[in-house]
């Protein structure tokens, strides 16, 4: 995978600003936002006589081998935007991350941060693989019973979105002849984060919250659990 940034400024000023911020990676010039016009993304709130007119919609587009737009996302205001990282793994990629596993009495989970440190205004996800044991599953949200949900505590320096469940399977319990929503293979959980704009002077910022769920095989519904979750955050200042 190879990342390349366009902006309409110029090549000095890019050049200037790839020195200054160590960018390794490609930044093109798009001179008259030809090609951000062709793509259809050009911020037409701007005044054409203001001098920022040209800049496109803040977003990131994925390109095929085959030069094919496959996803894009993008942002509400250009002053926030997704890491890269967080992007593959919204849209189901591995990583390489550090982690952490923790384990339930019937699963276990891989807990990561897409991005090893934090900037003010990107957006960076939280992840858990979990890992339901052997002929377990637990519920999906939108079940009548204990759903598995990640609760994240308040954090006054953060901005959280919900966490994004994948698609469940149906699971048949014969002896009601009740159909329900569960997890039974491996699954990922995400919740996208937004470091605000004040943040504590020194040191990670915390972030805590909890597993919970309930676990069943084919004879027996165990009790709800819940497992503690934390990660260590460090922020670029």
């Amino acid at each position: 995978m190879s990342v390349a940034a366009i902006s309409y400024d110029p090549v000095r000023i890019l050049a200037d600003f790839a020195g200054r911020r160590g960018i390794t990676f490609p930044l093109l010039s798009d001179a008259g936002s030809a090609t951000i016009k062709r793509y259809g993304i050009l911020n037409t709130t701007i005044d054409p006589k203001n001098e920022l007119y040209g800049y496109p919609f803040p977003g990131t587009f994925i390109v095929d081998r085959n030069g094919v737009v496959t996803s894009r996302i993008f942002e509400p205001i250009y002053q926030e935007r997704s890491t890269i990282a967080s992007v593959l793994v919204r849209l189901g990629q591995q990583i390489d991350a550090t982690a952490t596993r923790v384990s339930g009495s019937h699963l276990s989970l891989t807990s990561y941060t897409t991005d090893q440190i934090a900037t003010l205004g990107t957006h960076l996800s939280l992840v858990l693989d979990v890992r339901p044991a052997a002929r377990v599953h637990v519920y999906a949200p939108g079940t009548k019973y204990r759903a598995v949900t990640v609760r994240l505590d308040r954090h006054a320096f953060l901005k959280m979105s919900p966490t994004v469940y994948p698609k469940p399977s149906f699971y048949v319990f014969k002896p009601l002849k009740e159909q329900v929503l569960v997890y039974s293979d491996p699954f990922k959980l995400t919740m996208t984060i937004a470091v605000g704009a004040v943040t504590p002077r020194k040191g990670p910022l915390k972030i805590t919250g909890t597993l919970s769920y309930q676990a069943c095989d084919d004879r027996v519904c165990y009790l709800p659990e819940s497992v503690p979750l934390e990660w260590n955050l460090p922020v670029a200042r």
